[in-house]
Order: structure tokens, then C-alpha cells, then sequence
């Protein structure tokens, strides 16, 4: 049933009729008569009313049950989530999903199916109101109607095929960097106060970018260059499409107890360094759960046994990859984290052919980190030291390639 209403909504958007409200450009959110309630049958009802009508498309996702709303595309400033505050809802996160779309996701308490759906623009003042009805049932019930309807415009592509020996003998081609910004669009990541993780992390690859780009001999990609959100696959696969030579994912974690500072290089692992590094890969690979992405079928056995062989060569060139920058970091800035150099299994260092690291350039909820990671001129001798750390790499990995082919 979800599956079918979520296509529904979607085509009824996109066929408006001529004499209607154009159903593009950006609608806003009324906050003061947008919420929630409980129905008298057990259920939920949940109205939005928006300045336009827009193409939306609605559907529910299992383990965890979530609730997940897609339009083109809504500013959501001033939502209120107390207002959604009602029995059966759990947390509600809205923002940029990708580029002209917006997501609502909504936690579900227990098990609710998407009973009727629908989106009425009014001719007088062009403003739209959606309605869901949301009706109770059984676990079974609710995992049989879950999932992601499929659409070209949302699916990712076939994963392009990748050839590990093509790095080699690269000649006077320049090394390809990926940097990957932390989080983005829907999931904001770490913020205290004003300051955003996501934002933050941009700031930095643009200008660790730059940075690489007036080195003249580095070819660089963002895996987002705005505040959108990227799940963790399609990271890894911008990574791949680029034939990149090395991926460093840019991170600046908040503390919710202790306190730690300074920078932090990860690589991957199955068993973490620490518990504090296996708190932060869960919370990490939890984005793409928090954002409503559907994970059905992403495991393999075939292919992650496959993809293990590969690590064997790829993993020691990302530890060598990790320890290069956080020697160039201190050199640059004396501020790294007492135990720099650690291990988890975040799944955006997955790539199996691909140096891969997470750096945690410092911890949001840490003063000091705070306030170099928010002062131009710090991050300018940060991204000298990334920069620096890149370089030393590139020039040990070269030296050992002979070796590796053999």
C-alpha cells in the first residue's frame, strides 16, 4: 500500500492541471498550522500547509520504522516539532535531502501504514494542503509495505565497475583526491550553537580544495558542493566514478560526555580501536538511517568477500595514508589528538580499492577546537598540514609501487 501511494502523490503532483498552481519552484512551510494528532481509531493524522503546491511523494521504511516525505522542494525554516508531538511519532528531522528536493523523515513508535494521502492547492490563494492519514497495523503488515518506491530520479545508478590496477602507471596524471564534507542537507551532523558540522566541513574542502588545486598537480572532487545531503553509498561512489587515488572523508564530532581535542585520522576496521571510535563510527553510519534512506538488499556476501581480498593491499596504503597527515597536521598546527591514529568500521571508508580516511579535524564540543575550527587563519595552517600529509603520501606511495605489483 505505501508503495502505491507514494507513486500516487507523486503523479498527481507532477499532472496539476494547467489552470492550477505551478507545481515548482520553493514552497514554504506554514509552522503555526502544520502538526500532528491522534486519531480515534489508534492512528495518526499529520497536515502541512505549504505557500505552493509541489511534486511530493510519501512512503514508510522498516529497521527502524520511519515515515518519510519527499517534495520539490520546501524551506522548512521555523518548523516546530512539538507541534508533531503526538502518540506513535518519535523524532521528526526535516532539511535538503539533494539538489531541488527536500525530506521530512518522522520516527515511528510502532507500526503505522500510510492509509490515505493527499495534497489540495486552493484557487484563491494558491497554498496547499497535505493530509496523511496514518492507520495502525502489525509488525508483518508494516515490513511487507515498506520500502522506497522505485524511481529513476532517486535510485542510484548501476555501481560503475572498477579496475584496482588502473592507479598504476598513471604517468604525469595528476592524483586524484576525493574529499568528502561530512553530512549535509537533512543531517546537519554535530552543531553547537550556530555552528553546523556540515557547514563547517564545506568550508573546509573548498578551501583544502583550492589549497591542492594551487599545488598544480592534483585533480580534486567534492562529493557535495552544497548543503545537500549524499548517503553513504553515493559517497563511495563518486569516489569511484572519479577514479580516485585517495578519499578522505572531513568530520568534526561533538562529545555528548568527556572531552577530547585535536585532530584524529580513522581507517577501516570490523573491530574498533576504542569504545569511544565505535560510538562514533555507529553515530556516523547512522546518517543514511536518520535521512530515510532505504538499505534493503545493500548487503552482499559474494561481493564483501571479494571486496576483503582487495583490502588486503588497499588497507596498509590507508594506514600509511592516515599517519602521513596527522604528522603534517601537527607539524602545521602541534594539535592532534593524544591517540591520533585509530581505527572503526565507518562505511564510508569502504571503498575497497581506494586509500580511505575519516579525519576528525577536532570536536565541535571542545572550546578550543571550537574556536580554531571557526578562525579562517587556523584552518588555513590545517589545510597546509592535509596538504603536506597528501604530498609525503603520494611521494612514499609512488616509491613503493614497483613492490606492490610485484
Amino acid at each position: 500500500m505505501s508503495r502505491l501511494v507514494a507513486a500516487f502523490a507523486l503523479l498527481v503532483a507532477l499532472a496539476a492541471p494547467a489552470g492550477a498552481q505551478d507545481m515548482g519552484g520553493l514552497a514554504r512551510l506554514d509552522p503555526a498550522r502544520s502538526g500532528a494528532e491522534a486519531t480515534a481509531a489508534g492512528g495518526v493524522r499529520i497536515d502541512l500547509l505549504l505557500s505552493q503546491g509541489v511534486p511530493w511523494r510519501v512512503f514508510t521504511l522498516s529497521d527502524p520504522d520511519r515515515l518519510v516525505l519527499d517534495f520539490r522542494e520546501v524551506e522548512w525554516t521555523g518548523l516546530d516539532t512539538d507541534r508533531f508531538a503526538t502518540s506513535g511519532l518519535g523524532a521528526l528531522r526535516a532539511g535538503t535531502f539533494r539538489p531541488g528536493w527536500s525530506r521530512l523523515v518522522a520516527d515511528l513508535e510502532r507500526p503505522l501504514a500510510v492509509r490515505e494521502a493527499g495534497l489540495s492547492v486552493s484557487d484563491l490563494t494558491g497554498q496547499a494542503a497535505l493530509r496523511l492519514l496514518l492507520a495502525p497495523v502489525d509488525e508483518a503488515t508494516f515490513d511487507a509495505e515498506a520500502g522506497a518506491p522505485g524511481d529513476p530520479r532517486w535510485d542510484l545508478p548501476e555501481p560503475a565497475e572498477t579496475d584496482p590496477a588502473r592507479r598504476e602507471g598513471r604517468g604525469d596524471r595528476g592524483l586524484v583526491v576525493v574529499l568528502d564534507p561530512g553530512h549535509g542537507g537533512i543531517d546537519p551532523g554535530a552543531e553547537v550553537g550556530e555552528v553546523r558540522e556540515a557547514d563547517l566541513m564545506l568550508a573546509l574542502a573548498f578551501e583544502l580544495r583550492e589549497a591542492l588545486r594551487r599545488a598544480g598537480r592534483y585533480e580534486v572532487v567534492l562529493t557535495r558542493e552544497d548543503d545537500v545531503f549524499v548517503s553513504l553509498e553515493r559517497r563511495v561512489q563518486i569516489a569511484h566514478r572519479s577514479g580516485a587515488d585517495l578519499f578522505i572523508s572531513l568530520h568534526a564530532d561533538s562529545l555528548a560526555s568527556g572531552r577530547a581535542r585535536g585532530a584524529t585520522a580513522y581507517t577501516l576496521s570490523d573491530s574498533a580501536t576504542d569504545e569511544a571510535s565505535a560510538a562514533l563510527a555507529e553515530r556516523h553510519n547512522r546518517a543514511d538511517l536518520l535521512a530515510g534512506v532505504d538499505l534493503t538488499g545493500t548487503d552482499d556476501v559474494v561481493a564483501n568477500v571479494l571486496m576483503e581480498i582487495a583490502r588486503l593491499e588497499t588497507a596498509p596504503r590507508s594506514e600509511k595514508l592516515a599517519r602521513a597527515l596527522i604528522v603534517g597536521i601537527d607539524a602545521r598546527t602541534s594539535h592532534v589528538n593524544s591517540r591520533p591514529l585509530r581505527s572503526a568500521g565507518f562505511s564510508v571508508l569502504k571503498a575497497a580499492d581506494i586509500p580511505s580516511v575519516l579525519l576528525e579535524a577536532g570536536f565541535l564540543s571542545t572550546p578550543e577546537d571550537l574556536e580554531n575550527l571557526t578562525d579562517p587563519d587556523w584552518r588555513a595552517r590545517l589545510v597546509a598540514g592535509i596538504r603536506d600529509g597528501i604530498a609525503a603520501w603520494e611521494a612514499a606511495d609512488a616509491a613503493e609501487a614497483p613492490l606492490r605489483r610485484r
